[in-house]
């Protein structure tokens, strides 16, 4: 997902390496909302102006011009590198805790009220580096039945991430806002580089499987979900795409499930399958 960046006051014209004309930014634009439905307004092109400007270098071409010619080859392994580049994830364990207050106060009690269930599948949708989806299965242990056939689907379009989450490896500074018990509980030390690293346990690393994935292509998913999470990446979504996704949602959760979206979306007027219970929280009516 692509993050804001701040207004520039300063006036004095910055050189800069290459030069992007209007109508490199307008191909960018235009590739980007084909491919990954993300909508570039014009104040994002400092934002990618430095991000190509990176493959650029690394690429060794001259300039916008010549790199674009490579870049938007989708038979090139540099169009991954690019999409990749212009897509940027943030998050972190717990982000809007909420979320998992009503899994673990209301979903769970929920699901355990049905006798015959034997199995639950939750999809993080846009995982990112897999705080996510961890985050989930850590709510989700020791509260389920250890019976239960239980997996979370964490997907993103952005390769780097995927394999960041299916490594379950962070910097040490990524857990200091969680409690040392949970810490313990969930997490051990690990070196990497010569750094010191925290990685789930096994146990939770288990639960969860990554896999990229483009919300916009098709979704290889046979079965359906109880709960989907896809917090914080429809923002970047016309109304349109933001239509058909949430209709795409409903067509894969089980009758009654979850979805899960950001704190600054919203569904108004855009679907009318889903009732709200709160918090950025729908549940599946048709």
């Amino acid at each position: 997902m692509i993050q804001p960046i701040s207004s520039i006051s300063n006036l004095v014209p910055i050189e800069r390496e290459f030069e992007m004309s209007n109508k490199n930014f307008t191909i960018i634009s235009e590739v980007i909302y084909r491919y990954a439905g993300i909508v570039l307004q014009d104040i994002k092109q400092d934002m990618v102006y430095s991000r190509v400007s990176r493959r650029i270098r690394k690429t060794g071409c001259l300039g916008f011009d010549e790199y674009l010619v490579i870049a938007l080859n989708q038979k090139n392994t540099e169009f991954t590198h690019f999409i990749n580049a212009i897509t940027t994830n943030f998050t972190s364990f717990f982000r809007e805790p909420y979320h998992f207050d009503f899994i673990k106060n209301i979903a769970i009690p929920e699901w355990k009220s049905n006798a015959s269930r034997n199995k639950l599948r939750i999809w993080s949708a846009g995982s990112s580096s897999g705080e996510e989806a961890y985050s989930i299965a850590m709510t989700l242990s020791g509260r389920i039945p250890s019976q239960w056939d239980t997996k979370i689907l964490a997907t993103d379009l952005d390769t780097n991430v995927v394999a960041q989450g299916q490594s379950g490896v962070y910097a040490v500074d990524r857990v200091s806002a969680l409690s040392k018990e949970l810490v313990v509980q969930h997490f051990n030390k690990v070196t990497v580089d010569a750094k010191m690293c925290v990685q789930l346990k096994k146990s939770i690393r288990n639960m969860a499987s990554f896999k990229p994935l483009n919300l916009l292509h098709y979704w290889p998913m046979s079965g359906q979900f109880e709960m989907i999470f896809c917090r914080n990446v429809v923002i970047y979504f016309d109304k349109p795409t933001q239509k058909k996704l949430f209709d795409r949602f409903a067509d894969i959760l089980v009758p009654g499930g979850y979805l899960v979206i950001g704190h600054s979306e919203s569904m108004f007027k855009l679907s009318n399958r889903f009732a709200s219970v709160g918090h950025t929280v729908y549940r599946k009516i048709k």
